[in-house]
This record gives C-alpha cells, structure tokens and sequence, in this order.
C-alpha cells in the first residue's frame, strides 16, 4: 500500500486525523505526555500551559540524568572571535571564524554573511549543524559527496546569517579530548557548543533579535532538536533524518547513540534498555511546542524509522493544540532513503521563512533533483 501511495504523499504532511492515538493503557511513561509527576509523586493532568511547563521541567531533567547537567550560563566567557579566511559565495561572503565556547577551548565555524545585511537591514538568523562527515561544517558548505546536504551554503543565498560549527570528532574538531572535558557526555558538550553559536548571532548587528533558527540533517538533525529544547531562543527548529523514538532506532537497538560523541550513558547506566533511558523523543519534540518544527523523515530512513515519527508526532501535536499551534507541528515523509531531497529540503527553508518573517534574496529558481 505505502509503493502505491508514493507518488501522492512524497512531500506528505502529518495531519491530525491521519493516526489514531494509542490507548492510554498501550502508553509507555515516555509517551504519557499529557501527565506530569507531582511533589509527592503522584501523577497528575497536564490541562493547562502551567501544567504543561512543569512536565517540560521534568524533560529536560530526564534527559540531563543520561547527559549530565547542562553548565551554568552565568560569568560566560568572552567569544573572541577571529576570522581566518573570508571567501565570495553567490551573495555571501564565507568567513572561517574561531572563537572560544569556553574557557580553554576554541570552536572553529563557517560564518555565511549576506551582502547587504546590516543593522540597517538585519537578517533571521540559523545554527546549521552537520551531519556525520569526517569534514565537519564542510559538509553544509556542499563541499561533500552528497549534495543534498548544502543548506548551509543555501539558506545563505537565501540571505539567511548562518553559523555552522564543527561538531566534537569531526573537522578541525577532530582530535577533541572527551577524557578531560567537564561534560559527562558528547551530547551536552554539543549543546553547550551550539548554544554558544546563539550567543554569537545574537551580538551581532546584522542579525535580527528573536529570529533565530536551527536546521540539520542525520547527527545534525537531533543536534537541532537537542539546541531548541535546551534553548528558548531558537524559534524554528528543522530536523532532517534526526529522530525516531528510541524503541524504533534499529528495532531498539540503541548502541549507536553510546560513543563518546553522543551518550555513553544509555550502555554504562541503562544497560542500552530504552525502557531505562529517562527520556525519549515523544517529549523532545512535544518539548519544542509551541515553536514551529519542521521534521523530514523519508519512508526508507534506515537509521530512524518513520514508523517511530509516525507514532510520536500525533503525541506531540496534543501538546501544541494546548498552546492553538496545531500547524507549527509538520513532518513530511517524502519517498527517499536517509537523505534531504531537493523538494523537501527547499519546503523546509520555506517553514523557515515563514516562521522566521524572512523574504528570501537571490532565488531564482526551484530546487533541482540531485541526489
């Protein structure tokens, strides 16, 4: 039935009614989104948007138990940002920056600066993070493979201000030293990381204060789900290929999150049992409500099933109908493998421009058909 659909539903979008929603008895805690625990331990209604930020609390507390806390942001350091290269895009200029995350350690960037932004004329501005790609950032620049992976470079020409870092292990990051760092996993390391890019967009004049977005695809994918849960400041979030709850990551198989880059808490502590790990995607994404999240999660993803974002999406979408922002829940399920085709991709850039108030410079024409 799906090969018959395929060519109607390729750019499919997640509507209310298209699932039906689980018994309450069929739930598992991590999908019991509307329930909160109270101070004596009972568990009780989530009804109001109160109710609902109390559960949220509880969230992230459940996931800083498998990554370790995120650190305080008070007396943060100076960014002492230097520029190592500038290089002429097709209506950008590319900067490599360096700067400094915290005390001891620089993070290296891709800066994609618009021609004609300015304070005058300030631009929404994006977090791209990348793939797993041993060129880091040099993947969203499209200087990869696999060119369906560009939305760095491309939202620049749109006349976004982009900032896309090197994740931990990967591009001039590649030789970071897990062992000595003050994070207990990778995980929390990136989202320290990454939020420092939130701080850097937002010093600068050129960039529009709350217009801030975050887009990845594959490891960038979570990272961008990971950033906005963390950080409010984001107010549109894009995961492409990122996510399925953790009992549909390779039938449950969840080992491929517990290397020094990610958790290795889901082994050491849960036993890679998802039923212990104390958090799972149904409440990342519900954690995002009421921003606007786009979710690409293609039929043939053999890393997250779609099978998993079609049962945590309608979960999900209960918690944005509490706050009447039902449409800024979206998930297209597009015939493709792991991968951001151009059709899309190109949707999900227009999300943002929507969510972002963003009118696009320097487009031209639609989206081709690499693959």
């Amino acid at each position: 039935m799906i090969r018959l659909l395929l060519p109607v539903l390729c750019l499919a979008l997640f509507a209310g009614s298209r699932l039906p929603a689980a018994e309450p008895t069929a739930e598992l805690p991590h999908q019991r989104l509307l329930f909160y625990t109270d101070d004596a331990g009972n568990e009780q209604p989530v009804r109001t948007k109160a109710d609902w930020e109390i559960r949220r609390r509880q969230i992230l507390q459940g996931m800083q138990e498998a990554t370790g806390p995120l650190p305080s942001r008070d007396n943060l350091t100076s960014l002492d940002i230097e520029v190592l290269e500038t290089v002429p895009g097709d209506g950008y200029e590319r900067q490599t920056i360096r700067f400094t995350p915290e005390q001891g350690d620089r993070l290296t960037a891709y800066l994609y600066i618009p021609k004609g932004a300015s304070a005058d004329d300030p631009r929404p501005g994006i977090v791209a993070l990348h793939p797993t790609h041993r060129i880091g950032k040099g993947v969203v620049d499209g200087q990869s493979e696999r060119p369906n992976r560009a939305y760095g470079k491309e939202l620049a020409e749109r006349g976004y201000v982009v900032i896309a870092p090197d994740y931990i292990s990967f591009g001039d990051s590649a030789d970071y030293d897990f062992e000595n760092d003050r994070y207990r996993t990778g995980t929390m390391k990136g989202i320290w990381n990454h939020m420092r890019c939130v701080d850097l967009l937002l010093e600068r004049d050129d960039v529009m204060g709350e217009t801030i977005g975050t887009i990845g695809h594959s490891l960038g994918g979570h990272n961008a789900i990971f950033l906005g849960v963390f950080d409010q400041r984001v107010k549109a979030i894009v995961s492409s290929c990122g996510w399925t709850p953790f009992h549909d990551y390779y039938g449950g198989k969840i080992a491929g999150w517990t290397s020094d880059r990610y958790m290795p808490s889901l082994k050491t502590d849960y036993d890679l049992d998802p039923d212990r790990v104390p958090f799972d995607f149904y409440e990342l994404v519900a954690a995002l409500a009421p921003r606007p999240f786009f979710s690409n999660s293609p039929l043939y993803d053999s890393n997250f099933d779609y099978r998993g974002v079609e049962k945590a999406a309608p979960k999900a979408r209960r918690v944005y109908e509490l706050y009447d922002a039902a449409n800024n829940l979206r998930v297209a399920y597009p015939n493709a493998q792991h991968d951001f085709p151009p059709a899309v991709r190109f949707e999900s850039y227009e999300f943002l421009d929507a969510h972002l108030g963003h009118s696009p410079r320097n487009v031209d024409s639609a989206p081709g058909n690499s693959e």
